[in-house]
């Protein structure tokens, strides 16, 4: 069975139609549904402890603490872990079960973007290959609760990049595989910022990370970026 992990802030338009994207879209192997929130200061609180079958858990903010706060609180021995913005496909679960079932420990699904810019189409293409480089955390990520803490969870001195940090890892362990299935993922940001500002944002924080910057300072170029 699979315990599904959202790490949630302020994001109380979205949560409702992935809720029910996941009641519409699984096979029968999901246990619980956890939103991790931190600390929103919208509705969406609320809208986790009102919705049936759904586990609100409170955490402090921060996507890698939320995770691990889930994990912590999840009852299955596969942990999966979605973004709430991204819409896993049909028989999502089963899909999964079935990876783990063929030895599998970790893995992830191909995704595409919900904007037909042809870049953004490009991106998910390369999201097909099985290689570090193609991953990031709007693909989602199944993972083993045994493996998962073999590995010692997501490291919470990340606030950005703490999904690639933690897929880097899980490819140590050569367990790592892409289920041929299409996610469905927001381009919320690359509309705000623009898709070229944006892409070459992930690009400086990929290479900044490469040349030994610390989670800091990663942080702090995000940050400095978006806002500007």
């Amino acid at each position: 069975m699979i315990s599904i992990i959202i790490p949630a802030y302020n994001e109380e338009e979205r949560l409702p139609v992935l809720l029910r994207h996941l009641e519409a879209s699984s096979s029968g192997y999901v246990s619980e549904i956890l939103i991790v929130d931190g600390g929103s200061t919208d509705s969406t609180a609320q809208i986790a402890r009102n919705t049936e079958n759904v586990t609100y858990v409170s955490s402090e903010k921060g996507r890698a603490v939320q995770m691990n706060t889930g994990a912590g609180n999840a009852k299955s021995e596969i942990l999966y872990f979605l973004h709430a913005d991204s819409f896993p496909p049909e028989n999502f679960d089963a899909l999964i079960a079935e990876e783990v079932k063929n030895g599998k420990k970790a893995g992830c699904f191909q995704m595409k973007f919900d904007n037909n810019h042809w870049w953004l189409n490009l991106m998910g293409l390369f999201t097909k290959v099985n290689h570090i480089t193609c991953r990031g955390g709007d693909q989602s990520l199944f993972v083993k609760k045994e493996l998962f803490y073999e590995i010692g969870g997501f490291n919470e001195s990340y606030k950005v990049y703490e999904d690639n940090e933690i897929i880097r890892r899980l490819y140590k362990k050569k367990q790592f595989t892409i289920i041929k299935s299409w996610i469905t993922t927001s381009a919320r940001l690359y509309e705000r910022m623009g898709v070229w500002n944006t892409q070459w944002l992930f690009i400086e924080i990929y290479w900044k990370r490469r040349r030994g910057a610390s989670a800091e300072e990663l942080y702090s170029h995000y940050c400095k970026r978006v806002s500007s």
